[in-house]
Formats: structure tokens, C-alpha cells, sequence
């Protein structure tokens, strides 16, 4: 009996979880929110725009590392992000990207990084970046 219940649970559909989306410095990505996370990724040119539902962002390099980002989701976010450098990621201060789709501009100021991760998207009012 316990070894036809190990076999189900074996066999039994695992859903794959969302990933967090790694943006290296120079590079755009477009992607839709679900359950908190990036889900349909794409690289984009930096100067598209995201279609309705999607959010865009870039990295660059400037006095640190900027990531900017166009919100045409009709909400607002909070998230997370982690500056990656070497494979190693640590901690960042984000603002809430408000709900209207004009760019916006989070900086880590003197904090060089190779890329951005960012995740744990959770629907928010306001945001001021």
C-alpha cells in the first residue's frame, strides 16, 4: 500500500513555480504578473513599449545601477529586487510602481551590480518612484 502511494505521488503532475527574472545590466525584458512573479518573459528592445498587461523594465549602468520600468498592468506593485553581482545576490530598496504607465526610475546609487532580480510582485495603491 505505502509503496502504490509513493508511486502516485511520483507520478502525480508537480506544477512548476514561477521563477524570479534576472534583467542584466543593458537589457529589457517584457512580462506579465502571475502569482507575484514574472510569468511570459520576453527581451525587448529598450525603446518598446509593453503591451496592455505587461510590464517593462531596464538595467543600466549610471552612478550605480538604474532600473527603469513601464507599468501597463492598470494596477500598482510592490516588489522585490536583489543587485546580483558574481552569482551572488543581496537585498534592494524598491519604490511601489504606480498604476499609470509613465516611466519610472529606481536608482541604488553607487551599488554597481551585473543584473537585477526582481519577484514577489504584490498588487499595491499609490507608488511614488
Amino acid at each position: 500500500m505505502k509503496w502504490l502511494l509513493a508511486m502516485l505521488l511520483l507520478l502525480a503532475p508537480v506544477a512548476a513555480q514561477a521563477k524570479p527574472l534576472t534583467v542584466k545590466v543593458g537589457e529589457s525584458w517584457a512580462f506579465q504578473v502571475k502569482s507575484g512573479n514574472p510569468v511570459k518573459a520576453r527581451k525587448v528592445a529598450s525603446n518598446a513599449k509593453p503591451a496592455q498587461g505587461e510590464i517593462m523594465v531596464t538595467v543600466k549602468s549610471f552612478l550605480g545601477t538604474m532600473l527603469t520600468a513601464v507599468n501597463a498592468t492598470g494596477r500598482g506593485w510592490s516588489f522585490t529586487a536583489e543587485l546580483v553581482n558574481g552569482g551572488k545576490a543581496s537585498p534592494a530598496r524598491t519604490c511601489t510602481l504606480p498604476a499609470s504607465s509613465a516611466p519610472i526610475m529606481e536608482q541604488w546609487q553607487g551599488k554597481k551590480a551585473e543584473a537585477v532580480r526582481i519577484s514577489k510582485f504584490v498588487p499595491a495603491d499609490g507608488g511614488n518612484c
